[in-house]
Parts: C-alpha cells; sequence; structure tokens
C-alpha cells in the first residue's frame, strides 16, 4: 500500500507536533473555532492521528495548555448541591487544586500567561469555555448575559489565584481556604446568578463607550 505523501509518520514528533499547531490554533482562533481538522492540517498529520494521540478537542486543548486541572472532573463537584453556593464552591475548588500538587503548573501557567499573549489567550479560552461555560449551562438566568457573567467571574478567580500563588499579596497569601472562600464565593455567585441591574446599559452587558 503507498504512504500517503505531506504527512508525518507516528514518531515521537508527531505528538509535540499536533500540540505546537493546538496551541498556535487555540490561541489565534479560540476553543470554538478550532477544529481537529485545522490542527492536524497546521500539522501535517492525518486527523485520525490527532484522535489517536488525544482523543477528543476537548483532551487537546487541555493537552496543549498543559492544564492544571481536568474539567469534566471538577465541574460536576462544583455543581453538586444548591445552585445558590455554585460560587463557594467553584472557590473552593480552585483553592484546591493550586494547592494541591497540580498547583506548581498552575501557577507556572499563571506566570507565563502575564509575559506571553499566547499562553494568556489560552487561558482565558480554558477558563471560560471548559470550566465557566459548563457550570453557567446549569444555572438560571438570561442566557445573554452568560459571557459577561462568565468574565466577571473569571476575573475573580484568576484574580484570586494571581494574587495568593504568584504576587503573594499578604494577607490573602497566608488566609485559610475557608476565609477565602467566605470572602470570595459570594462574590463570584453574584456574577454569576445575582442582579446585575443598573450596572450595565443592556440585558446582555454591553457597557456604552461615552
Amino acid at each position: 500500500m503507498t504512504r500517503r505523501t505531506g504527512r508525518r509518520p507516528g514518531n515521537p514528533d508527531t505528538r509535540e507536533a499536533i500540540l505546537t499547531a493546538a496551541r498556535a490554533a487555540f490561541a489565534d482562533r479560540g476553543f470554538d473555532a478550532t477544529t481537529i481538522r485545522s490542527v492536524a492540517a497546521s500539522a501535517g498529520v492525518d486527523p485520525a492521528l490527532v484522535h489517536h494521540y488525544f482523543g477528543s478537542k476537548d483532551k487537546l486543548f487541555l493537552a496543549a495548555m498543559q492544564a492544571p486541572l481536568d474539567p469534566g472532573e471538577l465541574v460536576p463537584r462544583i455543581l453538586a448541591g444548591d445552585p445558590e453556593g455554585v460560587g463557594e464552591r467553584l472557590v473552593r475548588a480552585f483553592l484546591g487544586v493550586w494547592d494541591s500538587p497540580a498547583g506548581t503548573a498552575g501557577v507556572a501557567l499563571l506566570r507565563t500567561a502575564v509575559t506571553t499573549e499566547w499562553a494568556a489567550r489560552l487561558l482565558r479560552e480554558f477558563l471560560v469555555t471548559q470550566v465557566l461555560r459548563r457550570i453557567q449551562e446549569h444555572l438560571p438566568g438570561d442566557r445573554r448575559q452568560l459571557p459577561l457573567r462568565g468574565s466577571l467571574a473569571a476575573s475573580q478567580l484568576l484574580g484570586l489565584v494571581m494574587m495568593r500563588y504568584v504576587i503573594r499579596l499578604e494577607p490573602v497569601a497566608s488566609a485559610t481556604p475557608q476565609a477565602l472562600v467566605a470572602a470570595v464565593g459570594p462574590t463570584v455567585q453574584r456574577y454569576l446568578t445575582g442582579d446585575l441591574a443598573g450596572v450595565f446599559d443592556d440585558p446582555a452587558g454591553a457597557v456604552a463607550h461615552r
């Protein structure tokens, strides 16, 4: 059987070539607009090989950005319980990840995101599309406000882990997780499900530029 030309064989370099192409694609086009086929084309491999190495676009994305957590395991725990407690459970879960051995990779990712645009885009896509969107799909509220609410919650979560684990701002850096959950959880809850009336100019949350 004649081998197809223009394709890389399955060797150790192939996986890294796919990851390199995936990082560029996800950072440039975002998670939703990136396809397995487009990543495969950029890497010079067959799409089936991407599926062979990574299984799905979600798994490829997690591998490409070296995510410190798997949303498939995290999100069900956050959603288990009263919807009014989602904010506190989300903050508790985030702190739990960064306090665990996986936190080292998380801190490295944060540091890289501060100085590298593509890493910042990957982190943003990860938090919004892989974590917050999956949570918001199960919460009540105006669907038009989901992007706004997700971005507000993301700003709070990333700000918290940045101050605690990278900049080490006291007393946040040495506070107990319980104290931070109690302090920050209600704010995240408000962003996700609370009343935002009067803060923005339209139901979708667009701020008018004057």
